[in-house]
């Protein structure tokens, strides 16, 4: 009894500490937490899924002098910054909990946009916009997703598609309440309406969301970017076939309006499109994530990418020769649910395509390569436009619907890999 009662005792304690190493599924804080990064990316991912709006009254107003290829640039920053800084703020998060960079990173996205409202330079912008913003919705993005990570995981692509379709929402209102109040008030004016809502929400989801492991050391012999991760087949073919997907997937929504206008849509209802392209982007962030915790996240994000280049090349395309009010608003209800579901199943896809081991290294490798893909994907299509004369969008439209497609079918391999090394097609 004696000798029995040391090994009972270390058992118990063995299987304490693996409960309380797994997240409490369905729990309050957990579900709280959910919340609060709906919140912080619909301020944050959402506002940036309105950039057609910028785009367009840049183009006709304050940087009328500048070409599409030059403005783009200021939201291709933005967008990589919502991935390049994602390593260090993702590392902060794991080490000393979210306020450090949640907090500081809420104020930084209000400030920047209070600063865009006093610029009138393209440098201003730029850096106000383009850079400020972007770090700021950088670190609030990652927060977000980490700590949804500490708490979730058998639900892991659910709760990371509710949190995401805050930037579907966020896309559908800021371009509506952004034009609304700019015919009412001015763009400067607008900026500034804009980022006091921006700055009472993302109050809130500082209070909502809360990481759930404790403080530990610094760990300074962590790597950042680690290529040798590279060598492990499927997850290279993975980080390619997003790179390129990735490559294309804003197209729609940085050149949609300018299109619509072009072809005689009213100014207001080409803007619309793009709140029209996150409404429906809004069931394809949450839907397919669903499904994906059944028959599998690598499944649903390659279908998704194959089918938003196929609606780029058959539903997109064709409309650049022959105007259709109609025809273009089915396209933006089409691309938002395919590539609503793509984008929300980047990272949960990026948590399996390796060993627990490698999971900090495989997120800062693969945040730093889709970074690179954001930041030069919307000035090569603005390139292209320009080569074109501005009025033809056939050939970023085939650049970006042909990207999908190959990105999808590498997507496709490294799918098939998975299941075959794992004994089972619902990878």
């Amino acid at each position: 009894m004696t000798e029995a009662a040391p090994d009972a005792v270390e058992t118990f304690a063995r299987e304490t500490k693996e409960e309380l190493s797994l997240p409490p599924e369905g729990g309050t804080k957990g579900w709280l937490c959910v919340s609060g990064a709906f919140l912080a990316i619909f301020c944050t991912f959402g506002f940036l899924n309105a950039i057609g709006v910028f785009q367009t009254t840049y183009e006709e107003t304050i940087l009328h002098s500048y070409t599409p290829s030059e403005i783009s640039w200021i939201f291709a920053t933005q967008l990589a910054l919502m991935w390049a800084p994602g390593p260090i703020f993702g590392r902060l998060v794991d080490t000393y909990g979210a306020a450090p960079v949640l907090y500081p990173c809420s104020f930084l996205c209000v400030f920047s946009l209070c600063m865009t409202s006093l610029a009138d330079e393209y440098y201003q912008i730029f850096l106000a916009q383009g850079l400020g913003f972007g770090i700021g919705a950088g670190g609030v993005f990652t927060t977000a997703v980490v700590c949804i990570g500490q708490w979730h995981v058998r639900r892991r692509a659910l709760a990371t598609g509710i949190a995401t379709a805050g930037s579907s929402l966020g896309g559908v209102i800021f371009p509506i309440f952004f034009h609304r109040v700019m015919e009412r008030v001015g763009f400067y004016g607008a900026i500034r309406y804009t980022a006091l809502m921006i700055g009472i929400l993302m109050a809130v989801s500082c209070f909502l969301i809360t990481a759930r492991l404790p403080r530990k050391k610094w760990d300074w012999q962590a790597k950042w970017f680690d290529v040798t991760l590279f060598k492990q087949k499927q997850f290279g073919l993975f980080t390619i076939g997003s790179f390129l997907t990735m490559w294309a997937i804003f197209a729609p929504l940085n050149f949609l309006p300018s299109m619509a206008q072009q072809n005689g849509f009213s100014p207001s209802l080409a803007l619309y499109l793009i709140s029209i392209v996150n409404a429906s982007s809004t069931f394809g962030r949450t839907i397919p994530p669903y499904l994906a915790d059944h028959i599998g996240s690598f499944n649903v994000i390659t279908s998704s990418a194959a089918l938003s280049g196929i609606a780029m090349l058959a539903l997109w395309l064709p409309f650049n020769y022959h105007s259709s009010h109609t025809g273009l608003i089915f396209f933006a209800l089409a691309y938002g649910f395919f590539s609503g579901a793509f984008v929300s199943l980047l990272m949960p896809c990026v948590a399996k395509a390796g060993s627990i081991e490698t999971l900090g290294r495989r997120f800062g490798t693969f945040q730093i390569i889709m970074s690179i893909s954001n930041l030069t994907g919307l000035p090569i299509m603005g390139a292209i436009l320009v080569r074109q004369g501005g009025v033809d969008f056939s050939g970023l439209q085939i650049f970006a619907g042909v990207n999908c497609i190959l990105g999808s079918v590498l997507l496709l391999v490294a799918t098939y890999s998975f299941g075959k090394t794992q004994g089972t097609w619902k990878v």
